[in-house]
């Protein structure tokens, strides 16, 4: 079958490697791609927010599943629109990705349905901003409504600092913000796959989304993970699952926003328990990586079952292994990245190793940096430990001058795993 692969990251370069392994593919097409995803797909030039435009590609190369990996194009409802002219595809509607379009629909829903998360407040001025900051004990979270890219969340530590925050956030008219109690604890991801009425999990894993050495510094898109997150028990996932994903799937459905596609759970674990802190409506980047290295199973089978309402027929096996990803970033990312840098990742001769390209480009016959977040250097190993000494000994063999990263990508599990 023809597979049409949405999107340009790190993310699809992951996602086009596994679908590409199918025995079920005839051929893989990407729209824009990136040169690493060009390894295994056939790039078309298209715009992928066109909903006219791709699906016109779509009847010209029979595709018969299209794959969505950016959060943009759900939002703005192309799946309904796919679905609208007969074409199968992974992932939610409009409607259902609200959950991660709009932090405030997400927070009602939690309230409505009895989902565990941190109490909250909808604002859509900044004197009702700035009133409802007493209601909330500092630090204050402070969350852009709409889609930020990952960096929408601002953490004040103080009155003034907020104040200030929230001015910036309220220059562009109707904005809306939401304010949220802080919750103290571990931040770990949860990733399900859902039709709607089955639920799928699919792996957990940590991310770092700050820019510098021990979570330091500036939020980013996210400068590492890796899969799975101890911290996630299988006593923590059940309840994760009965007290969050599941209330979810069936509130939607009941609703009549039934969510297809996969659920990724952003959680903080809380001595409470854990808390939903917020719903991403696609794979995240970089986990989306480290899930793909670890995943043993057929994507392309899972995610058609996903689209075709039957995902109750088959199962996900992950090998029982760790995978880690160290991202290469720009100089100035995440502020405005350096662009035009050459670099050369090298080769993966290890088994255990793959450099996912993220923001890349060919320039006169030269690859160059062509984003923030540039590379994606990931291996596997038997924990974090071994998984990060792989990695980072694959970043040596990456040439990369105008390009940095961080060093500790994993130092929290590494350091509990030295304890035991």
């Amino acid at each position: 079958m023809n597979v049409l692969l949405l999107g340009s990251g790190g993310r699809e370069h992951a996602l086009a490697w596994k679908l590409a392994q199918s025995p079920l593919l005839t051929t893989l097409f990407a729209a824009p791609g990136n040169p690493g995803i060009a390894e295994n797909a056939e790039l078309i030039e298209l715009d992928v927010n066109d909903h006219t435009k791709v699906i016109d590609a779509c009847r010209v190369r029979n595709v018969d599943l299209v794959v969505i990996g950016p959060e943009a194009p759900l939002v703005s409802g192309l799946a309904d629109a796919l679905e609208a002219a007969g074409i199968k595809v992974f992932g939610p509607s409009k409607a259902a990705a609200q959950l991660e379009g709009s932090k405030g629909f997400t927070k009602d829903l939690c309230e409505r349905a009895g989902i565990p998360t941190g109490a909250y407040i909808r604002t859509s001025s900044l004197d009702e901003a700035a009133s409802a900051l007493a209601r909330f004990d500092p630090p204050y979270v402070l969350k852009a409504d709409g889609l930020a890219a990952g960096k929408g969340v601002i953490i004040a530590d103080g009155i003034e600092q907020a104040e200030i925050a929230l001015a910036a956030m309220f220059e562009e008219p109707g904005s809306e913000v939401v304010i949220e109690e802080y919750l103290a604890g571990e931040e770990a991801s949860f990733f399900a796959l859902t039709d709607g009425e089955t639920i799928m999990p699919f792996g957990t894993a940590q991310d770092h989304k700050q820019v510098g050495e021990g979570d330091t510094g500036a939020n980013t898109g996210g400068m590492g993970a890796y899969s799975p997150a101890p911290v996630l028990t299988p006593d923590l996932q059940a309840r994760v699952i009965d007290e969050i994903v599941r209330p979810t799937v069936n509130t939607m459905r009941t609703e009549g926003m039934p969510y297809s596609g996969v659920l990724y759970a952003g959680l903080m674990l809380t001595a409470k328990g854990p808390k939903l802190i917020e719903y991403n409506c696609r794979f995240g980047d970089p986990e989306c990586q480290v899930l793909m290295m670890r995943l043993e199973s057929d994507l392309l089978e899972i995610m058609l079952a996903c689209a075709r309402g039957t995902l109750a027929d088959i199962q996900a096996q992950f090998a029982a292994i760790t995978a880690l990803t160290v991202v290469m970033a720009a100089q100035g990312y995440p502020g405005t990245p350096e662009k035009g840098a050459r670099l050369d990742p090298g080769t993966d001769n290890a088994a255990n190793t793959k450099v996912f390209h993220a923001g890349t480009a060919f320039k006169d016959g030269a690859l160059i940096a062509n984003g923030g977040r540039v590379l994606n250097v990931t291996a596997t190993g038997a924990n974090v430990t071994e998984a990060k000494a792989a990695a980072y000994a694959r970043v040596k063999d990456v040439d990369f001058p105008g390009g940095f990263y961080r060093s500790d990508i994993g130092w929290k599990e590494i350091a509990r795993e030295a304890k035991k």
